[in-house]
């Protein structure tokens, strides 16, 4: 388990890439994955990084595991890698955003 300030950080940077609620995140979960004749429960919609990422959102620093701080530091690194966190987002990148979307980050929300 990471030490007292690492947590720390962790929780700040992960709580600052992820800027979608654990209500829009679901949600988007469950759109992405819908298809025309089928839909997936709703606990088995998105990636498992996407499903990992909304039981971080439901959960306490406390409560945290070890697998929780490894998905929280591949997501900060993914959106700060991926994503323009300190310019205006440009909407032309679908995909991009989509994928984004799916680990909790979505670079049109302010």
């Amino acid at each position: 388990m990471a030490d007292s300030l690492e947590l720390d950080a962790l929780w700040e940077d992960f709580h600052r890439v992820v800027n979608m609620t654990s209500a829009e995140l679901s949600a988007w979960l469950r759109v992405r994955d819908a298809e025309e004749r089928t839909e997936p429960l709703p606990e088995e919609a998105g990636s498992e990084t996407g499903r990992q990422v909304l039981a971080i959102l439901q959960k306490r620093r406390t409560d945290l595991t070890d697998d929780d701080l490894r998905v929280m530091r591949e997501v900060v690194e993914t959106v700060t890698e991926r994503a323009d966190l300190e310019n205006e987002p440009v909407a032309e990148d679908a995909d991009l955003r989509h994928q984004l979307m799916t680990i909790g980050h979505d670079p049109l929300k302010p």
